[in-house]
């Protein structure tokens, strides 16, 4: 039975239907008035299907991520079905807030109103920007570390932790906590937003936040005790990566940007969930991906507050509104060099077999072919022996690249010598990167090219 097919069945199955419940052969369904609006009152109605699709969706049902969910998420009751619906106080950050920890005086939060009204959007426009104010201002949860680096403004912003022009902390609130105390969270701009000279880009990953970093600083300064593994591992984090998933494995991964996502095939560099796990003409009629992305902010959100609460499903729709579609800054005259036609010819002939997608992204490509470290591929919190191909959009701006964040340039990616031992330019000491050689048997001139086209993607 294909993938499609089983999809079909547990759906029926979990509805309390049989397969012969389907339309005979040769009937169509009826067409609903609008599918998206269908499918998202599904997903907020039907635990279900919402459990169907998340089981369809993930790759590797043997992991942790994946054990977690299929445990606890999409019951009838129980599990995280019965946890309490939160709807945060919540202000964005500013520099008084800051100013008034470093006095060591309350936040002065006031009474802010909750950060949903209650009423659900009525245009695609409106859900958008909903799920904008959930990706600056959902406290995913308090953070101790952050709080404690805003004490001391140098080591803040040279840990990527600084404000905006107009005043806020991108990716920082002021809330009200689960248990009524007034906290300093963090959101999902916190990794997946730039502040350059005070604009803020929204989208880009957060290469200079060093989150490892404040966490030992915490620790320095409060004698809070970290056992040494711990410690080591955060000090080889760096900046731009972190290893926050829960197991042993020693696996940090690069910050990604969020470049339209509704055009992968997978999330997470690991492939750990289908994007689109309903067939083509099911997703052009009702956007199972947006679905999944929901699943992905539902989950994430309620992990992320230990499980204490879970969102209304309306804000984990609009988030996944909102971030399915964001698209960079358009590149200015990249495409006007005049080694970009030879290097499209070079791409279709030696990286379109894995980069085939609309992003330059595709499906899983096994471990064993890529040869990169595989610690993330056979990683047991969210490993499936795979890695997704990198998306390549705005690709000329994602540096440091592979999915450990390892390699500083695009001419480093195709350039021989950083398979060598005596390779030094590796973003995380000397020594070779092996793996990904593809491209690096070029000639100089056709691996420029090459980077030229890549940088006009």
């Amino acid at each position: 039975m294909s993938r499609v097919a089983k999809l079909a069945f547990v759906v029926l199955a979990a509805s309390g239907c049989e397969p012969r419940c389907a339309a005979p052969t040769g009937e169509q369904p009826p067409v609903a008035a609008d599918p998206v609006a269908d499918t998202r009152q599904r997903y907020f109605d039907d635990a279900a299907y919402r459990r169907a699709v998340l089981a369809a969706a993930l790759t590797n049902h043997d992991n942790t991520y994946s054990r977690d969910r299929l445990a606890r998420y999409g019951q009838d009751t129980g599990g995280w079905e019965a946890l309490p619906v939160w709807n945060p106080r919540a202000v964005r950050l500013t520099d008084s807030h800051v100013a008034a920890l470093r006095r060591d005086e309350p936040l002065a939060l006031g009474d802010p109103d909750t950060l949903w009204n209650g009423e659900s959007p009525t245009t695609d426009a409106d859900w958008a920007e909903l799920g904008r104010r959930v990706f600056f201002e959902w406290p995913l949860r308090a953070d101790e570390f952050i709080e404690r680096a805003l004490l001391d403004d140098a080591f803040a912003r040279s840990n990527g932790l600084r404000p905006a022009k107009d005043g806020t902390w991108p990716g920082l609130v002021a809330f009200r906590d689960v248990d009524g105390r007034e906290r300093v969270g963090f959101t999902c701009a916190l990794c997946h937003s730039r502040i350059v000279a005070g604009t803020l880009l929204t989208g880009y990953a957060r290469r200079d936040l060093d989150y490892g970093a404040i966490r030992l600083a915490y620790y320095d300064a409060t004698g809070a005790p970290l056992a040494r593994d711990l410690a080591e591992r955060m000090q080889r984090w760096g900046a731009g990566r972190a290893d926050i998933t829960g197991d042993d494995d020693e696996d940090p991964v690069a910050i990604p940007d969020l470049w339209q996502l509704h055009r992968l095939e997978n999330l997470t560099q690991a492939g750990t969930l289908q994007l689109d796990p309903l067939d083509a003409p099911a997703r052009a009629s009702g956007r199972s991906d947006l679905v999944v992305l929901a699943i992905r902010q539902e989950t994430q959100i309620i992990q992320a507050n230990r499980e204490r609460i879970r969102p209304p499903r309306e804000l984990a729709w609009a988030l996944a509104v909102y971030v399915a579609d964001l698209q960079p800054i358009p590149r200015i005259g990249s495409e006007t060099d005049p080694r970009t036609a030879r290097g499209r010819e070079l791409f279709a002939a030696h990286c379109i077999g894995c980069h085939s997608g609309q992003t330059g992204s595709g499906p899983l490509v096994a471990a064993e072919r890529v040869r990169t470290d595989r610690a993330l591929a056979d990683s047991e919190a969210r490993g499936t022996g795979m890695f997704r191909p990198a998306p390549l959009v705005a690709v000329a701006a994602a540096a440091p690249y592979f999915h450990d964040g390892s390699v500083p340039t695009l001419d480093d990616v195709l350039d021989p010598a950083r398979l060598r031992d005596d390779y030094t330019r590796s973003v995380r000491g000397p020594g070779p990167i092996r793996g990904h050689a593809f491209g690096t048997q070029l000639p100089a001139d056709d691996r420029a090219a090459l980077v030229a086209f890549l940088a006009s993607w």
